[in-house]
């Protein structure tokens, strides 16, 4: 496969960004690389577009690869992009998918803008990563760029993307549209489905039906109307210190002994008023006897759901918030506004790879700034919320960046460097080269595979 790899960093091959796409590219030595660095060429491919327009037209794989430059790409990289349409290259049916590094400030805008211009383009987007720029120095980030890229290769190889599900013609549905034979359960893996459930012969039952037959893990149906909720969150902090509920309905139980012993998790509702529906936010309010620990992070999750939503916008953003404060990674949402069999089919095999290939997934501004305010939170009310309190200390999560002594004075020293013009000129680009060092010697270091 030939993977283009536009790199938007206005600094080139000194880009912090571009050294974890160099690392990546060591261990899928199979495929052809190119590289084009548009953010700092950008002048010249103004003056002459050609060159570009012939890598755009030989890819079968573009990755944009950028730091987030305030809400967005760099201008660069957006100017890059007006030159594709300005020049009317075509690259409908090509795969896309995107690698940017940040401190996770918005980067959410900075991913949606490329995924918009990627809709524009015709290119069949496939979910990115969003690295924080220190994320290759450590074991933890560099696993999750190469599960990042291990999912990339594997949904161009099975035809998936983002906006549209199953292609028509080049890759064929697990089971024909409207069949629904149960296949072999081949996974040793549990999926619970959590659903608001009217009727079995709604249209929600029919697609949880769909699920179950082609998902390969075994499945249990857990229907939010079968259980005697009591009431709802009462806010009355009485679980805070042992977890347990005012209430005497049994949703502690329930919760931990049906629902969070599954390996991955699937919610199922109808959209009513903008939302999951009041059912599904009483169930969610009543988890606060969990208090704010992700006990289920790792877990993969899905959604079925029945509804327009596309029109739904805070809906989506509400759903990719919840997974990513909670540490799940999620496999996808199945709708039923059209090709409602290969939307289900998708989910179930994207869950099936999730389940076989478990990672933690990368963090956007959404998950890390959520998990900074609950720090916070949880550090002050330490003598109040105690579980809290020491499910966050047993899991790392008060990682003070303001106790990191070492960076610190290091930034001191570099400021100062900085602001002695005689040293600054003398140093020239070898201060960037400097930065880039620690970088540099992870990518030098990855073992090639052959």
């Amino acid at each position: 496969m030939n993977i283009l790899i536009l790199n938007g960093s206005p600094s080139g091959e000194n880009s912090v960004t571009l050294q974890t796409m160099l690392y990546i590219r060591k261990f899928f030595p199979e495929h052809s690389y190119v590289i084009l660095h548009v953010g700092q060429k950008i002048r010249a491919m103004e003056k002459d577009f050609s060159g570009p327009a012939e890598e755009l037209n030989r890819a079968d794989l573009i990755v944009f690869c950028y730091p987030v430059y305030t809400f967005l790409v760099p201008a660069q990289l957006h100017r890059f992009l007006e030159l594709i349409k300005e020049h009317g290259v075509d690259l409908s049916g090509k795969y896309a998918a995107q690698l940017s590094t940040s401190k996770h400030f918005y980067d959410t805008t900075a991913h949606r803008f490329i995924r918009d211009n990627c809709a524009d383009l015709g290119l069949r987007y496939i979910d990115g990563l969003s690295a924080d720029m220190e994320d290759l120095l450590r074991k933890e980030g560099r696993e999750q760029a190469l599960a990042f890229f291990r999912h990339v290769l594997w949904s161009v190889r099975n035809g998936y993307w983002a906006e549209g599900g199953l292609p028509a013609g080049d890759a064929a549905p697990l089971l024909p549209a409207g069949a629904a034979e149960d296949r072999p359960r081949t996974g040793s893996s549990s999926v619970v489905i959590v659903a608001d459930l009217p009727e079995e012969d709604s249209p929600l039952g029919a697609m949880i039906r769909r699920f179950r037959a082609v998902c390969t893990s075994s499945t249990t149906l857990v229907n939010l109307r079968d259980f005697p909720f009591a009431g709802g969150c009462l806010g009355c902090f009485r679980c805070a210190a042992d977890g347990k509920c005012v209430y005497k309905d049994g949703f502690d139980a329930f919760l931990r002994e049906k629902i969070q012993t599954a390996d991955a998790t699937v919610y199922a509702f109808t959209i009513r008023d903008h939302s999951m529906g009041y059912l599904f936010k009483l169930f969610d309010d009543r988890q606060f006897c969990n208090g704010h620990r992700t006990v289920t992070m790792g877990k993969p999750v899905g959604y079925l759901v029945d509804g327009r939503l596309s029109r739904e916008e805070n809906l989506l953003t509400l759903i990719e918030a919840r997974a990513q404060v909670g540490g799940n990674p999620l496999a996808g949402i199945a709708g039923n506004e059209r090709d409602t069999d290969a939307a289900v089919d998708r989910l179930a095999a994207e869950l099936d790879y999730a389940l076989q290939n478990p990672s933690r997934p990368g963090s956007n501004f959404y998950g890390v700034g959520g998990m900074k305010i609950f720090r916070d939170l949880i550090f002050q009310m330490q003598g109040m919320m105690r579980e809290d309190h020491r499910f966050y200390k047993k899991h790392g999560f008060y990682d003070f960046p303001q106790k990191r002594m070492g960076t610190i004075l290091g930034m001191y020293l570099v400021g100062g460097m900085m602001q002695n013009k005689k040293l600054a000129r003398k140093l020239g680009g070898n201060m960037t080269a400097g930065m880039l060092m620690p970088y540099k010697s992870v990518v030098d270091k990855a073992p090639e595979k052959k």
